[in-house]
C-alpha cells in the first residue's frame, strides 16, 4: 500500500485546507491509499484568529515544533503533500531537506501566499523570503495550482511540473435552490469575517438595492459590527448548516479589489452559489472571469454604477435568475467537482 503524508496548513475547520485536502481523504482511502493528515496550526490558533485575538506565542511555537517532530517520519511515506509551505516565516530549508534526502514532495496553492513575503512592509522579511515559495515551487516534484494567476507564478520560478486545480465542491452536499416568483429576494454573501471589507466596499450599492427594490442582505459568517441600512440576515457558518444557509439566498455576490492578494483566490464562493443554482455577481478579478460568463450565468461588475446596475437587474427579474442560476449549476457539474478533481491529483501527483 502506497503512503501519502498530507501537510495541511490548518485543521479541518480551516477553509483552504478542508478544501484543499479534507475532504480528499476518504477518496484516497477508498482507492486504496495509505494517508496520514498532520496539519501545521491547530485548531485553539484557528479560534483565536476567527475571535480576532492575537494567537498564544506559546501554542505557535508548539505548532512548529510538531510539524518538525512530524518531519522527522517523513522518509516512511511514498510521498509528501504540502499546503504552501512546510515552514511559515522561516527559509524553505526544510523543503531542501525534502527534496534533496527526502521522499520529495508536491505542494499545493489556492492562494497568492508569496506575496505575503514580495510585498511584505518589513525589509528584513521581503529581503530574506521574498523568493521563499519561489523555491519551494521550483524543488516541488509537482505544483498544483488552484488558477492561472498562481500556475503562471509557478511557471516562472521554475516547477518542473504545472497542474491547475481549481477549487470544487462535493455535489452530494448540495442541492438546486427552487427558484421563486415573487417575495424579497436575497442578495448574499458567505465568507470569513477577515474578508468581509469586501462587502463593506460595495455597501452603499447594496444598501440602495434595497431601498429601491424588494431586497435583503444575507451575510454567512459576518460579525455583529457589520451596520446595515436596510433588511439584514445574519447566520453563523458552520460546515454541516454552510449549504442551507446558501439556499436562502436567491443572488450570491464576492467583490474584491483588483489588488494582487486578490487575484490569487479561486472563486470558490461563486462556485458554491452557483452549485445551489444561484445567479451571481462578481468583481473582475483573478479566477472570477474565468467561472463568471457575463450574461450567461451572472454578471462581472467592476464599478458602482455595474455592481448596482447588475444586483437591480437580478432582483426584478425573477426568470433571470433562474435562467442565470441553471447555466452556473450546470458550468459546476462538468468543471468543478470533487470527483473530477480527485482523478486529476491521483493520476498526476508526481
Amino acid at each position: 500500500m502506497k503512503k501519502i503524508l498530507f501537510l495541511p496548513k490548518y485543521p479541518r475547520m480551516g477553509a483552504s485546507s478542508r478544501l484543499r485536502t479534507y475532504q480528499f481523504l476518504p477518496l484516497w482511502e477508498e482507492a486504496g491509499y495509505g494517508v496520514r493528515v498532520a496539519s501545521f496550526f491547530n485548531e485553539e490558533y484557528l479560534k483565536d484568529v476567527y475571535r480576532r485575538r492575537r494567537p498564544g506565542i506559546w501554542n505557535v511555537l508548539g505548532c512548529y515544533l510538531n510539524r518538525f517532530w512530524v518531519l522527522m517520519g517523513a522518509w516512511r511515506y511514498d510521498l509528501v503533500w504540502v499546503e504552501k509551505e512546510l515552514f511559515p516565516y522561516l527559509p524553505a530549508w526544510a523543503e531542501w531537506i525534502l527534496a534533496h534526502l527526502g521522499p520529495g514532495y508536491v505542494v499545493d496553492y489556492d492562494d497568492a501566499v508569496f506575496h505575503r513575503y514580495d510585498t511584505q512592509g518589513n525589509f528584513l522579511v521581503r529581503n530574506l523570503l521574498g523568493r521563499k515559495i519561489d523555491r519551494v515551487m521550483a524543488r516541488a516534484r509537482m505544483v498544483f495550482a488552484g488558477n492561472e494567476y498562481l500556475a503562471k507564478r509557478a511557471e516562472e520560478s521554475g516547477a518542473r511540473s504545472v497542474i491547475l486545480l481549481p477549487t470544487v465542491i462535493d455535489p452530494t452536499r448540495y442541492r438546486k435552490k427552487e427558484a421563486k416568483e415573487s417575495g424579497k429576494v436575497w442578495i448574499g454573501w458567505i465568507g470569513s469575517p477577515s474578508t468581509l471589507k469586501y462587502v463593506k466596499a460595495i455597501k452603499q450599492e447594496l444598501e440602495e438595492v434595497c431601498r429601491e427594490a424588494n431586497a435583503g442582505l444575507l451575510l454567512v459568517n459576518g460579525h455583529d459590527g457589520f451596520s446595515f441600512q436596510g433588511d439584514l440576515k445574519m447566520i453563523p457558518w458552520s460546515e454541516t448548516g454552510e449549504v442551507a444557509a446558501i439556499l436562502q439566498m436567491d443572488i450570491g455576490i464576492m467583490p474584491l479589489p483588483d489588488d494582487e492578494w486578490e487575484r490569487g483566490k479561486c472563486a470558490y464562493k461563486l462556485i458554491q452559489y452557483m452549485a445551489c443554482g444561484l445567479p451571481v455577481v462578481a468583481s473582475p478579478v483573478g479566477m472570477n472571469v474565468e467561472v463568471v460568463r457575463n450574461g450567461e450565468n451572472g454578471f462581472l461588475a467592476a464599478g458602482s454604477a455595474e455592481w448596482k446596475e447588475a444586483l437591480l437587474t437580478l432582483v426584478r427579474d425573477a426568470g433571470m435568475r433562474k435562467r442565470l442560476g441553471e447555466k452556473g449549476f450546470e458550468l459546476v457539474q462538468e468543471r468543478f467537482t470533487l470527483r473530477g478533481n480527485f482523478e486529476v491529483m491521483r493520476g498526476r501527483k508526481g
